[in-house]
């Protein structure tokens, strides 16, 4: 079963997306801050990793960058999450060494789309 590690502080988002993915196959762990994403990124071995940038304790984009930084985690694919679509955030969170960008609200569909191509290539 493919091991999705979702790194969301918004408890609705949290809920939401881990229940859609749960009930498409994927065993989920779910962090809530960017810290316990590093952490979680660690201890879990997930295949994919799902990261808010707006987090509190750490932001995703150093989340990113530790999980980045570190040999034994940096082939897991990354993609960023973020409500906050700003001009260049697309370019600093691929920057950040995220491997796909996604904007919220979430389109599922999109979104399933970039994990399978993601996975397929890890």
């Amino acid at each position: 079963m493919t091991k999705v590690l979702l790194v969301e502080d918004n408890e609705m988002n949290r809920d939401m997306l881990s229940r859609r993915l749960q009930r498409k196959g994927f065993e989920v762990a779910i962090a809530v801050d960017g810290q316990a994403g590093v952490d979680m990124a660690t201890s879990e071995s997930p295949d994919i990793i799902l990261m808010d940038l707006s987090l509190p304790i750490m932001d995703g984009w150093e989340a990113t960058r530790q999980i980045k930084a570190n040999s034994s985690l940096n082939g897991i694919p990354v993609i960023a999450l973020t409500a906050h679509a700003m001009q260049g955030d697309e370019e600093k969170a691929l920057q950040a060494g995220c491997n796909d960008y996604d904007t919220k609200p979430v389109n599922f569909k999109r979104l399933l789309e970039k994990m399978q191509k993601l996975l397929g290539e890890a």
